[in-house]
Protein backbone atom coordinates (compact mmCIF):
# COMPACT_ATOMS: atom_id res chain seq x y z
CA UNK A 1 0.00 0.00 0.00
CA UNK A 2 1.53 3.65 -0.94
CA UNK A 3 -0.12 6.49 0.29
CA UNK A 4 1.23 8.59 -3.12
CA UNK A 5 -1.36 6.67 -4.87
CA UNK A 6 -4.90 7.25 -2.59
CA UNK A 7 -6.90 9.54 -3.38
CA UNK A 8 -9.15 11.61 -0.79
CA UNK A 9 -12.49 12.11 -1.13
CA UNK A 10 -15.57 13.88 0.72
CA UNK A 11 -17.92 10.90 1.99
CA UNK A 12 -21.99 10.66 0.68
CA UNK A 13 -24.51 8.76 2.14
CA UNK A 14 -23.79 5.97 0.38
CA UNK A 15 -20.31 5.86 2.09
CA UNK A 16 -21.81 5.67 5.81
CA UNK A 17 -21.37 1.97 6.17
CA UNK A 18 -18.02 2.14 5.28
CA UNK A 19 -17.18 4.80 7.37
CA UNK A 20 -19.02 2.79 10.46
CA UNK A 21 -16.76 -0.57 9.36
CA UNK A 22 -13.39 1.62 9.42
CA UNK A 23 -14.24 3.13 12.68
CA UNK A 24 -15.16 -0.07 14.54
CA UNK A 25 -12.01 -1.30 13.11
CA UNK A 26 -9.82 1.45 13.28
CA UNK A 27 -10.89 1.61 17.48
CA UNK A 28 -12.59 -1.37 18.27
CA UNK A 29 -9.42 -3.03 20.21
CA UNK A 30 -9.27 -0.16 22.64
CA UNK A 31 -12.34 -1.25 24.29
CA UNK A 32 -10.56 -3.29 26.29
CA UNK A 33 -7.57 -0.99 27.41
CA UNK A 34 -9.91 2.09 27.97
CA UNK A 35 -12.58 -0.27 29.41
CA UNK A 36 -15.52 1.62 27.69
CA UNK A 37 -16.76 2.37 24.78
CA UNK A 38 -14.29 5.14 22.36
CA UNK A 39 -15.54 7.90 21.75
CA UNK A 40 -15.57 7.27 17.83
CA UNK A 41 -17.53 4.46 18.46
CA UNK A 42 -20.09 6.27 20.13
CA UNK A 43 -20.81 8.59 17.57
CA UNK A 44 -21.56 5.31 15.50
CA UNK A 45 -24.45 4.10 18.14
CA UNK A 46 -24.85 7.76 18.79
CA UNK A 47 -25.98 7.89 14.89
CA UNK A 48 -23.52 10.68 14.56
CA UNK A 49 -21.88 9.97 11.40
CA UNK A 50 -24.78 10.54 8.80
CA UNK A 51 -25.19 14.38 10.14
CA UNK A 52 -21.10 14.35 9.92
CA UNK A 53 -21.64 13.14 6.37
CA UNK A 54 -24.51 15.52 5.10
CA UNK A 55 -22.42 18.41 6.92
CA UNK A 56 -19.24 17.44 4.67
CA UNK A 57 -17.33 16.77 7.62
CA UNK A 58 -16.42 13.22 6.49
CA UNK A 59 -13.28 12.75 4.13
CA UNK A 60 -12.34 9.66 3.00
CA UNK A 61 -8.87 7.84 1.97
CA UNK A 62 -9.05 5.65 -0.80
CA UNK A 63 -6.19 3.23 -2.18
CA UNK A 64 -7.83 1.28 -5.17
CA UNK A 65 -11.34 0.20 -4.01
CA UNK A 66 -10.22 0.12 -0.57
CA UNK A 67 -11.56 3.13 1.70
CA UNK A 68 -7.94 2.98 4.26
CA UNK A 69 -8.80 6.10 6.28
CA UNK A 70 -10.76 9.09 7.45
CA UNK A 71 -11.33 12.18 8.85
CA UNK A 72 -13.61 14.19 10.27
CA UNK A 73 -13.03 17.51 10.08
CA UNK A 74 -15.60 20.44 11.83
CA UNK A 75 -15.36 23.88 11.47
CA UNK A 76 -15.41 25.26 14.67
CA UNK A 77 -15.70 29.76 15.36
CA UNK A 78 -12.10 30.06 16.23
CA UNK A 79 -10.61 26.69 15.00
CA UNK A 80 -10.46 23.45 12.56
CA UNK A 81 -11.52 20.43 14.87
CA UNK A 82 -10.28 17.07 13.90
CA UNK A 83 -12.48 15.51 15.76
CA UNK A 84 -11.45 11.79 14.17
CA UNK A 85 -8.54 10.61 11.87
CA UNK A 86 -8.67 6.88 11.29
CA UNK A 87 -6.70 4.47 9.19
CA UNK A 88 -8.03 1.11 9.14
CA UNK A 89 -5.99 -2.18 10.89
CA UNK A 90 -4.87 -3.33 7.69
CA UNK A 91 -3.56 0.00 6.20
CA UNK A 92 -1.44 1.56 9.29
CA UNK A 93 1.69 1.78 9.58
CA UNK A 94 1.97 2.80 5.64
CA UNK A 95 2.03 6.38 6.13
CA UNK A 96 -1.63 6.76 5.71
CA UNK A 97 -2.57 8.47 8.96
CA UNK A 98 0.78 11.19 7.97
CA UNK A 99 -1.22 11.92 4.41
CA UNK A 100 -4.20 12.65 6.72
CA UNK A 101 -2.88 14.89 9.24
CA UNK A 102 -1.53 16.56 6.34
CA UNK A 103 -4.58 17.11 4.42
CA UNK A 104 -6.31 18.50 7.61
CA UNK A 105 -3.83 21.06 8.26
CA UNK A 106 -4.15 22.06 4.82
CA UNK A 107 -7.50 22.54 5.23
CA UNK A 108 -7.52 24.38 8.29
CA UNK A 109 -5.12 26.82 6.27
CA UNK A 110 -7.59 27.03 3.54
CA UNK A 111 -10.36 28.19 5.68
CA UNK A 112 -8.03 30.70 7.05
CA UNK A 113 -7.71 28.97 10.42
CA UNK A 114 -4.72 30.11 12.35
CA UNK A 115 -4.79 26.86 14.14
CA UNK A 116 -6.05 23.05 14.17
CA UNK A 117 -7.46 21.42 17.64
CA UNK A 118 -8.00 17.37 18.49
CA UNK A 119 -8.22 15.39 21.64
CA UNK A 120 -7.87 12.30 22.71
CA UNK A 121 -8.32 9.24 25.02
CA UNK A 122 -5.65 9.64 27.63
CA UNK A 123 -4.89 5.75 27.29
CA UNK A 124 -4.53 6.17 23.63
CA UNK A 125 -0.73 6.56 24.18
CA UNK A 126 0.61 5.94 20.66
CA UNK A 127 -1.84 8.30 19.46
CA UNK A 128 -0.61 10.74 21.66
CA UNK A 129 2.85 10.30 20.87
CA UNK A 130 2.01 10.67 17.16
CA UNK A 131 0.25 13.93 17.70
CA UNK A 132 3.18 15.43 19.76
CA UNK A 133 5.71 13.97 17.12
CA UNK A 134 3.52 16.57 14.72
CA UNK A 135 3.84 19.62 16.50
CA UNK A 136 0.54 18.98 18.19
CA UNK A 137 0.79 20.33 22.13
CA UNK A 138 -1.51 19.85 25.01
CA UNK A 139 -4.08 22.72 25.98
CA UNK A 140 -5.59 20.53 28.89
CA UNK A 141 -7.46 17.44 30.15
CA UNK A 142 -11.16 17.20 30.93
CA UNK A 143 -13.46 13.93 31.11
CA UNK A 144 -16.19 14.09 29.17
CA UNK A 145 -18.99 10.89 28.38
CA UNK A 146 -17.03 9.14 31.10
CA UNK A 147 -13.63 9.14 28.77
CA UNK A 148 -10.70 10.61 29.96
CA UNK A 149 -9.66 12.82 27.38
CA UNK A 150 -6.35 15.08 26.34
CA UNK A 151 -6.95 18.11 24.04
CA UNK A 152 -4.10 19.19 21.76
CA UNK A 153 -3.52 22.01 19.66
CA UNK A 154 -1.26 22.89 16.89
CA UNK A 155 -0.16 26.52 15.31
CA UNK A 156 -0.36 26.54 11.76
Amino acid sequence: MNPTNAMLRVATTEDLSAVEALVRDAYGHYNARIGKTPGPIQDIDDKRYAHYIDAGYVNLLQAGDEVVGLLVLIPKPDTLLLDNVAVSSSAQGHGFGRTLLAFAEAHARQLGFRDITLYTQELMHENLAIYRRYGYVETHRAEELGLKRVYLRKSL
